[in-house]
């Protein structure tokens, strides 16, 4: 009993000057387009984004209204990496860093497009 207590302490003392922070791997998150106003905070956007979306989603199947403050576009718009020009293509980009440090399957991008509009139309 007494030799765990030791191996546990020696295990705890090597690892006593590191913080939890530097241990724990954090989503990197890219700044969003220069000059743009979210639809709300970033606090409020972390917790609440996937309602605003599917409430979106209700105004737009069942309303017919294309576009709105919460559009999936506005924010493939602002959000899409200047590396990969997406926010679904690499690891770091906006939407998969979080989702993959959060653990949760994103898979809007399965039917909807993870760029902006005007570098769909860009391309060959």
């Amino acid at each position: 009993m007494a030799a765990w207590v030791g191996v546990a302490s020696l295990a705890l003392g090597l690892a006593g000057g590191v913080d939890a922070g530097e241990r724990t791997p954090t989503p990197s998150i890219e700044k969003a387009a220069a000059g743009t106003q979210c639809v709300a905070a970033p606090d409020v956007m972390r917790r609440q984004h996937p309602q605003l979306l599917k409430h979106q989603r209700d105004a737009t199947v069942h309303r017919g209204v294309r576009q709105g403050r919460d559009s999936l576009q506005g924010c493939v718009g602002c959000h899409a990496s200047a590396t990969s020009g997406s926010v679904a293509q690499a690891k770091t980009d906006f939407c998969v860093s979080c989702h993959a440090y959060a653990a949760v399957q994103i898979d809007c991008f399965e039917c909807h497009a993870s760029r902006p509009a005007q570098a769909l139309a860009a391309r060959p």
